[in-house]
């Protein structure tokens, strides 16, 4: 969840906004209504950014970056999801930069600072990727798309940075931050994120259009960002349905980066449900007539205890089959559809004994008889998904005992035919369970008629 920094102090007066500073806030006096050309834009609010976690990203790669665009006069800025991060004093993973100079402006400017440029697949959109002091630094031109499919967009240049926040999804990712802390908006994103609001640049049904994954990435967001389940604007529902079938055409694989991270965000079973209200859920791989209680039982079940996004997905499959066919339109990694497999088939049969409902023998058993390395992993996803919370703690902290024969014990003991060694191992595994794993090698060997 994302809590913004203190705005306690901002004071409006007209269509100027002032931030005043003290020692015990994150922000400075800073008023500025952008002039640009003659003409005063009154929709851009401007204030300074002083915390932590912004001067923190002030390494000698950032500082030696800095100082090639001011030599050169190009102006350089922090966008988007960074600045996001930034204004909910968080240390951004990922810093993207943005920047009035146009690739051939920036390539000869690297080239003549000697500064090594990797990577040039970004370069026609407008992307160059700097390697200063060994890190790594993705700039990208200012851009307006003049042409889009849905998936993929046309770009052409510019030097206004407005025209570029306009082609960004979301008001709360179409901010920009100076690197001297000033913060431009131009469309309340800093607004929207201390209200938890989530919503379109402009109009929903245009953005989507631009990019209909983007309808996963409101979702996504919304988790991250809201903080009741259901207040999404009418307008934006009604866009994201109308529209909802241009997510057929977008790859499975960018489908799949989007919706495991919206199912490990907040509010993940009312977003899931409403991806089936929404009739969304044919165009994305999960299945017709999904269970979408169970998936909400399971949810609740499971949200405390980390699960994996395959856990909570699980629920809405109702036979291994939907499992195939999710993977042949989302193609998820082998462990995730092994684990979507493993849930389906075993969470109504591998349970609690009801004789001994606080044993974790049934599910200990399973892990020694399945021998795969990854099985307490997956038993530990199933008890999420049960519920079972005391038997996860106790899992949790399991650990899988080694059984004490081995062949070259029974070919002393005179057993030799590697069929017979095989069957015997097997019996002398069978004592071992029944004696919850505590014999040791002798007490299991005396069991062998030599």
């Amino acid at each position: 969840m994302c809590e913004t920094l203190p705005a306690s102090l901002l004071e409006e007066a007209g269509d100027d906004r002032r931030i005043v500073f003290d020692e015990n806030h994150m922000w400075s006096r800073f008023v500025r209504p952008a002039v640009i050309g003659t003409s005063v834009w009154r929709s851009l609010f401007t204030m300074q950014l002083k915390t932590n976690e912004f001067q923190s990203l002030f390494t000698d790669g950032l500082n030696g970056l800095s100082e090639v665009f001011e030599k050169h006069q190009h102006e350089l800025r922090i966008a988007g999801g960074a600045v996001r991060d930034l204004l909910c004093g968080k240390r951004p993973e990922d810093v993207d930069f943005a920047t009035t100079a146009t690739p051939e402006d920036m390539k000869r400017m690297f080239q003549a600072a000697g500064i090594r440029m990797i990577n040039n697949k970004g370069e026609k959109h407008g992307t160059i990727t700097a390697r200063l002091h060994n890190e790594n630094f993705e700039v990208t031109t200012l851009r307006v798309d003049v042409q889009t499919d849905g998936r993929h967009a046309e770009v052409e240049f510019t030097t206004d940075w407005q025209k570029d926040a306009e082609r960004r999804d979301l008001t709360i990712n179409s901010m920009f931050l100076g690197l001297d802390g000033t913060l431009y908006d131009y469309f309340k994103g800093y607004e929207d994120l201390q209200n938890h609001k989530v919503r379109f640049v402009g109009s929903a049904e245009q953005r989507i259009q631009e990019d209909y994954l983007r309808i996963l990435r409101y979702f996504r967001f919304y988790g991250r960002v809201a903080l009741k389940p259901d207040e999404h604007e009418p307008e934006t529902l009604a866009a994201i349905r109308e529209n909802g079938r241009g997510l057929a055409a977008i790859s499975g694989e960018r489908i799949w980066v989007e919706l495991k991270k919206m199912v490990c965000g907040n509010h993940a079973a009312h977003l899931l449900e409403l991806i089936y209200d929404l009739d969304l859920a044919q165009y994305i791989g999960l299945p017709p007539g999904g269970d979408v209680d169970q998936m909400k039982r399971v949810w609740q079940n499971a949200r405390a205890h980390a699960p994996k996004p395959m856990t909570i997905l699980a629920a809405l499959f109702h036979s291994p089959e939907d499992v195939e066919k999710m993977d042949l339109r989302l193609k998820v990694s082998r462990e995730e559809k092994t684990l979507a497999l493993f849930l389906v088939r075993h969470r109504r049969g591998l349970c609690r004994s009801h004789d001994e409902p606080d044993s974790l023998k049934p599910f200990t058993d399973f892990i020694i008889d399945s021998r795969e390395p990854d099985s307490q992993s997956k038993v530990c996803e199933l008890l999420k998904y049960q519920g079972e919370e005391k038997l996860l703690s106790e899992l949790q902290r399991w650990s899988v005992p080694r059984f004490p024969v081995s062949g070259h014990d029974l070919r002393k003991l005179g057993v030799t035919s590697g069929k017979e060694i095989g069957a015997t191992l097997q019996t002398l595994r069978d004592i071992w369970k029944k004696s919850r794993y505590e014999m040791d090698k002798d007490e299991l060997l005396s069991h062998v008629k030599p």
